[in-house]
């Protein structure tokens, strides 16, 4: 399967006194790459459920190379792994442009996973993925 394709900006204040994206606000890219995914793209596919709560139970993130501000921003490619009964994996590859118009994809700037917990807000409690939600990470795994 394809992976889930996000580009996503980066702004000015991104930036660090190195002049390099800060760790912490890659972090922040990553969710907004996933948000485009499991609310923008599953909402449009039918599925709105993840929108009634997901939490992050684990993150880790390998940083491969500097990232600095680009009018083109940053291109995130997912891919949701691990899919089990009440939580999944998002995986993530970090593109940088490569200065002909596309996307340097054999050297990624960021790898990095998500571990989520489906959860309901109303119980406080984590939940089990619905079938149309394991439908649409199928159409997303690796």
């Amino acid at each position: 399967m394809a992976p889930y394709v996000n580009d996503v900006a980066v702004r000015w204040s991104d930036q660090d006194a190195y002049g390099h994206v800060n760790h912490a606000r890659v972090v922040t890219l990553l969710e907004d790459a996933r948000t485009g995914m499991l609310f923008e793209a599953a909402t449009e596919a039918g599925v709105g459920d993840f929108e009634g709560g997901l939490l992050v139970s684990a993150l880790d993130v390998a940083y491969k190379r500097p990232i600095t501000w680009s009018p083109s921003g940053v291109r995130v490619e997912m891919t949701a792994q691990d899919v089990r009964a009440a939580s999944f994996r998002v995986a993530y590859r970090l593109l940088l442009p490569d200065g002909d118009g596309g996307w340097d994809a054999a050297k990624p700037a960021v790898t990095a996973t998500t571990q989520l917990v489906p959860y309901d807000l109303a119980s406080e409690r984590p939940r089990r993925l619905t079938t149309v939600e394991r439908e649409f990470l199928a159409s997303y795994s690796s």
